[in-house]
């Protein structure tokens, strides 16, 4: 099961589902908020509640044990997941993402900022019609946003730009209130026996490097670290034929 980071969806896994499909059953779950989840408009969108939609959602599907797999806020909720469902997963694999109290630099400050200004909705409909705009404007989270076709920023906004109600939830989905989550669940994480596998861009601008290390030694059940060089933040989308040999890899090696 794939998790994603903001303010993408499941599309952002696609590549990597593709290459993954002939040895295995793979789901792209679009988080409360964000993709083309429909939910209350006073919905809470923390951490702790996205964990339980997965939770809920894999029981509704009949699912009793993942292969967990995490980008961006999706690898911090992957950690949240972990902490209150271990006997869920089969295995657990985090990359760039938000890490216990590591974060927010001075780079996600900013895009905090940002979107909590509801003049960003302006922004990203001119993104929408413009994919070019859209790729300047995350040329920090991308090695090359030169790969990532139009379809897939037209994918990634055109369900939040939808409604009022939806560029709303977008806007509530960043919350700085998920730093106390993240904090809590550390005596949980130490006492994880769930084997992990942690793969790190390098050039990533939104997270500090001190955050791969942080859950190499805070996590008990990691097996690997592996950093990536030139990488930034959405590297599994853009190395989709990386991400799936690492995960085959360490699939087996766990097997």
């Amino acid at each position: 099961m794939f998790i994603h980071g903001f303010p993408v969806n499941g599309f952002a896994w696609r590549d990597v589902l593709d290459d993954l499909a002939p040895a295995r059953r793979c789901i792209a779950l679009d988080l409360m908020g964000l993709g083309y989840t429909e939910i209350k408009a006073d919905q809470n969108l923390g951490f702790d509640q996205q964990a339980t939609m997965i939770a809920a959602f894999m029981d509704r599907m009949g699912l009793s044990q993942v292969d967990l797999v995490g980008n961006d806020s999706g690898a911090s909720i992957s950690q949240v997941f972990a902490a209150h469902y271990p006997s869920r997963l089969r295995s657990l694999t985090l990359t760039n993402c938000e890490v216990h109290d590591l974060w927010p630099n001075a780079m996600l400050k900013a895009a905090f900022d940002q979107f909590a200004d509801p003049s960003i909705v302006v922004g990203m409909k001119a993104m929408l019609g413009a994919p070019n705009i859209a790729r300047q404007a995350f040329a920090s989270v991308y090695e090359d946003a030169e790969r990532i076709p139009d379809e897939a920023f037209t994918t990634y906004f055109e369900p939040l730009l939808s409604s009022e109600e939806r560029s709303d939830s977008m806007r509530r989905f960043l919350n700085l209130g998920n730093l106390k989550v993240l904090t809590s669940i550390a005596p949980q994480l130490r006492e994880l026996k769930v084997p992990t596998l942690i793969a790190w861009g390098e050039a990533d601008t939104a997270f500090d490097l001190k955050s791969p290390e942080w859950l190499k030694n805070n996590i008990g059940g990691v097996k690997r670290l592996i950093m990536v060089p030139r990488a930034k933040l959405f590297f599994p989308e853009e190395h989709p034929k990386l991400m799936s040999v690492l995960l085959q890899e360490f699939w087996r090696s766990i097997a």
